[in-house]
């Protein structure tokens, strides 16, 4: 399983070359049967103009972790995966450090999933709860 994992999250991580999550400085941490969870750090590239992390970045982050979930639960490369609708409560403000998006699947049909996400700071308190609604499409050939 170990390797497996590894794998994984390389792959996950390699997925973000060229895209906004490179951009966002996210990287996929970790993994088990249920969850997926991704790392952004908080500094100015998320901030908003008085220096707490900007909702928008959080989203993203949410977006990101949930999609990647559903590709990897889904355990195929014939489908691509789209979110069709996200709702995030933001609860706590961030200045600095990082935060981890742990995305736990509620439902995972093989045309829909729905997905929470926990957005956590250093020190684990929520800063976001996020809710996310997947659906996965015929992946287009190449």
């Amino acid at each position: 399983m170990e390797n497996r994992k590894e794998e994984l999250l390389r792959q996950c991580n390699a997925m973000c070359k060229n895209t906004l999550m490179e951009t966002l400085d996210i990287s996929f941490i970790d993994f088990d049967e249920h969850s997926l969870t991704a790392r952004m750090p908080v500094n100015s590239r998320v901030h908003q103009p008085d220096g707490v992390l900007h909702g928008g970045a959080s989203v993203a982050l949410a977006e990101s972790v949930g999609s990647a979930g559903a590709f990897i639960f889904l355990n195929t490369e014939d489908v691509a995966v789209r979110g069709i609708e996200i709702a995030a409560n933001h609860v706590k403000s961030v200045k600095d450090g990082y935060v981890d998006a742990v995305a736990t699947i509620i439902h995972k049909g093989r045309t829909t999933q729905l997905w929470q996400i926990k957005i956590l700071n250093s020190k684990k308190e929520l800063v976001s709860l996020v809710k996310l609604t997947t659906i996965t499409i015929p992946a287009k050939k190449s």
